[in-house]
């Protein structure tokens, strides 16, 4: 009887301390020092919450930059890959698709290189991150759904370095530059390019 008191004791001590204290604790200290990142590193425009620095957006128009494909179509609830094996023909086929449209969007010809992140989806299916090369092969067709002259055509190249160069890269990843931010700054800028 002594011990299965104890073991009670235990369980409401431990159930008090990590399922009560703890994250009590946690979220104050998340709140306190680190507000921006707990809360979901929000975007706000005009008051408004317009989106995650770490979640990807869908965008189809020629106006913007493209995020990297989705498998879950940016919703964040099911968040994941496609799991589709290398060996896919379904994979092959997407890719395939992928590739040609990217190629017909930006005028490229028949034989360019597309850049991997905008053949695949990222792990998480949610990765708001292109590389700079992605963003560079992207501005002709920006600046030319935009109507932006070969001076205006400059800056948003230098919009663009300079958001990759403020981004974190890798020896595997190369320079990233997160898509919502550039098409922010692509807003903000259009009417003074």
């Amino acid at each position: 009887m002594k011990t299965i008191k104890h073991a009670v004791l235990m369980l409401i001590a431990l159930t008090i301390l990590t399922g009560i204290i703890y994250p009590f604790v946690l979220t104050g200290v998340g709140q306190v020092f680190f507000r921006g990142t707990a809360n979901g590193s929000l975007i706000k425009r005009d008051g408004r919450v317009f989106g995650s620095f770490l979640i990807g957006r869908s965008c189809t128009s020629d106006r913007y930059f493209q995020s990297r494909p989705s498998a879950t179509g940016y919703n964040p609830l099911p968040s994941g890959g496609s799991n589709l094996s290398p060996s896919s023909i379904a994979l092959a086929d997407s890719v395939a698709l992928r590739r040609a449209a990217f190629r017909r969007a930006n005028f490229l010809d028949s034989a360019a290189d597309v850049p991997p992140d905008m053949l695949f989806s990222s792990g998480s299916g949610l990765d708001p991150d292109i590389s700079g090369e992605s963003a560079f092969l992207q501005a002709p067709r920006i600046c030319g759904a935009r109507h932006l002259g070969p001076s205006q055509a400059a800056k948003l190249r230098s919009i663009i370095a300079g958001l990759a160069g403020g981004s974190k890269s890798s020896i595997l990843s190369g320079t990233r530059v997160n898509t919502l931010l550039l098409n922010f700054a692509l807003d903000s800028l259009t009417g003074s390019l």
